[in-house]
């Protein structure tokens, strides 16, 4: 099993590595700590598993999946984060990769459990993840069922604290469309303030932004 670890928290990335290494036995070809690393490491050693942090300081991890899989479409993939906001596990879940390791909840057995199960050709899922997947289906207020692909994509610009001027400039809209969104956006969400959607946007996941307390490994 040859592995690639993409973290950006260097003592993290060498705590894995050596247990990945002098525990269970993996053979680690590369390691990076952001995103342009990533690819050329992996790209280059073309490594049968990706361990993969989802934030990264220059990229998002999911472009990394998406970038990777056209190259390497065999390359088995399991997330390694503290982020559970509902948007991030929904973009896990439409990923399709083959593991998710919450880094506040699991613990570096759970780690080896997840690397083995994935090496059987078999998903590794958190527990947290599973919990947070069946309240988010059944809640029939949640983001997926009110708001649209459109709508989720404005969300993510807002989060970044963008205005409407500038959302519609990325957009290729006016800035009056851009307010119409974010208006109802925070009607559909029952929302009521722009700090409070950015707010939403954040814990969600729909940003790359950390809330307070984000960030921090919690391998026990």
């Amino acid at each position: 099993m040859r592995i690639v670890i993409v973290e950006d928290h260097q003592m993290f990335r060498e705590v894995i590595r050596k247990v990945c290494v002098s525990d269970y036995g993996y053979d680690v070809v590369g390691e990076a700590g952001d995103g342009a690393e990533a690819l050329r490491v992996i790209l280059a050693e073309q490594p049968d598993l990706l361990l993969l942090d989802l934030h990264l300081p220059d990229m998002d991890g999911f472009t990394i999946i998406e970038t990777v899989r056209k190259i390497l479409p065999d390359l088995r993939i399991i997330a390694i984060t503290s982020a559970r906001g509902d948007y991030t596990l929904y973009r896990v879940e439409r990923a399709e990769i083959h593991g998710f390791v919450d880094k506040n909840a699991n613990s570096l057995e759970s780690l080896h459990e997840a690397i083995e199960t994935v090496s059987a050709g078999k998903r590794y899922l958190s527990p947290s993840y599973e919990a947070a997947k069946a309240k988010r289906l059944s809640n029939p207020s949640s983001f997926d069922k009110v708001l649209t692909e459109r709508e989720r994509m404005v969300l993510v610009l807002i989060g970044e604290s963008l205005s409407d001027d500038e959302i519609a400039e990325k957009l290729s809209i006016t800035d009056k469309t851009a307010a119409t969104f974010r208006h109802r956006i925070m009607n559909k969400l029952r929302i009521h303030s722009t700090p409070k959607l950015i707010r939403f946007a954040i814990d969600q996941g729909f940003t790359q932004v950390s809330a307070p307390g984000d960030g921090g490994p919690a391998f026990s």
